[in-house]
């Protein structure tokens, strides 16, 4: 009997000690197995500068709510006015879609040398461009319609509109002949959104740029003299025939 209970004890003591070695040798590896998912993890975290690296230098934070596309193209537009020679370092950008309706905010100002943002705002069109939404542009006299393209802002005059500021266009067929056709930026009652809530749109100018009240002379004293105004709209023709858009396309 004592030797039945000496077997027994010996049987377990062994099993007891196995056990014991088996847990010891998986805490012995549990830590070789942790450093491996934790350095796989920098890994993942070194892709996301290569992404942001791969972004333009202008962050759409920076950007307002201006189509991504627009505002790439404008900057296109700026870079081969530069390289041509027709402007020269400008300071600011202020870029209008009238892809969008009048309702909304669809006039951007942009810091070129400060990479900021500096306003955002709505925006009319010329009485002969459209109703609520903008489709139909000119460069003729007497058309009263917006014209697209690159515009130099030029000096500042006080005429019947108020505080205004005269526009060059760049965007020869397109705009160019904007000073014939009195083509400025200047502040208008018709701008605002209690027009728009009476209204279901905002007022229309004779093809002018016009603001609010409100903020036209700080937009204008903002953007006078060496700025750049790009005015878009998917319109093909402009888009196939710019020479900002097409001539440094083609030359690079």
């Amino acid at each position: 009997m004592r030797a039945l209970f000496l077997l027994v004890f010996f049987v377990l003591a062994i099993g007891s000690a196995t056990g014991a070695r088996e847990k010891a040798a998986f805490r012995n590896t549990t830590p070789v197995v942790a450093p491996a998912r934790s350095q796989a993890a920098p890994a993942r975290s070194q892709a996301a500068p290569a992404r942001s690296q791969a972004a333009p230098a202008w962050g759409q934070e920076g950007r307002g709510t201006i189509d991504p596309r627009v505002f790439d193209l404008a900057l296109s537009a700026v870079q081969c006015a530069v390289r041509s020679g027709a402007i020269v370092d400008p300071s600011t950008l202020t870029v209008i879609d009238y892809s969008k309706p009048s309702t909304e905010k669809r006039l951007w100002v942009f810091d070129l040398r400060g990479h900021a943002l500096l306003y955002e705002e709505l925006v009319a069109h010329g009485q002969g461009s459209g109703d609520n939404m903008a489709n139909v542009f000119s460069n003729e006299p007497e058309t009263h319609a917006s014209s697209l393209g690159l515009f130099l802002t030029e000096e500042t005059y006080v005429g019947k509109n108020g505080y205004s500021l005269r526009l060059k266009g760049l965007d020869e067929g397109f705009n160019h002949r904007a000073g014939e056709r009195a083509i400025v930026m200047h502040g208008a009652p018709y701008v605002s959104d209690d027009f728009v809530k009476k209204n279901g749109r905002l007022g229309r100018s004779w093809g002018c740029p016009a603001l609010r009240e409100g903020v036209a002379r700080e937009v204008i004293d903002r953007v006078r003299g060496n700025g750049i105004v790009f005015s878009y709209y998917p319109n093909q023709d402009w888009l196939d025939s710019s020479r900002y858009l097409n001539d440094c396309a083609a030359a690079s």
